[in-house]
C-alpha cells in the first residue's frame, strides 16, 4: 500500500474564493489543495486530488482508492446530506476516512444537520476553515501511524 492520501472535493468546491466568502473565506480550492500537499508531503504522505460536481465521478474516485490510498479526506459539499451512494463507496474502503468542512453544518440551516457520510467515516472535522483540511491530515497521520 501506499502512502497516498486521496483528497476529494465536491459539487461547487471549485468555486471557492468566490462563492460566499463571509462563509467560506477567499482562499481558493487550489491554494486549500496545494497547502494541504505541502503539509502531507513534510509527513511523508503523496495526495491526489479529485474535484467534480458530479456524484458518479466522486464514487469512481473512491473505488479507484481501494487499493491505491492509505486514506481519504473528503469535503463532499451539499452531497454530505444526500449521497447515500458515496456513503456506500466508503463503506467498501478499508483505509482511513475524514469528512472535512469548512463551516460548521450543525450551526447552519436545519437540511445541512445531517451527515449522509458520518456512518462512513472514522470522523468529522468541521468549522475550523482551511484549518479543517491541516486537521484532517493530522488524523490521517495520527491514525496511520497507530495502525502500523
Amino acid at each position: 500500500m501506499s502512502n497516498e492520501i486521496l483528497l476529494l472535493s465536491g459539487p461547487n468546491l471549485d468555486l471557492l474564493g468566490d462563492r460566499n466568502p463571509e462563509m467560506y473565506g477567499t482562499t481558493t480550492l487550489a491554494e486549500h489543495v496545494a497547502r494541504f500537499s505541502e503539509l502531507a508531503r513534510d509527513a511523508g504522505f503523496s495526495v491526489r486530488h479529485v474535484q467534480s460536481n458530479f456524484e458518479g465521478d466522486l464514487i469512481e474516485a473512491v473505488h479507484g482508492a481501494r487499493e491505491a490510498a492509505v486514506a481519504i479526506v473528503i469535503n463532499a459539499g451539499a452531497l454530505t446530506h444526500a449521497s447515500w451512494a458515496l456513503a456506500d463507496a466508503l463503506d467498501t474502503f478499508d483505509g482511513i476516512k475524514v469528512e472535512v468542512h469548512i463551516s460548521n453544518p450543525a450551526a447552519r440551516e436545519p437540511f445541512r444537520h445531517l451527515s449522509t457520510l458520518a456512518g462512513s467515516v472514522n470522523g468529522s472535522i468541521a468549522g475550523f476553515g482551511g484549518t479543517s483540511y491541516e486537521l484532517a491530515l493530522d488524523a490521517v497521520r495520527r491514525l496511520t501511524s497507530t495502525s502500523s
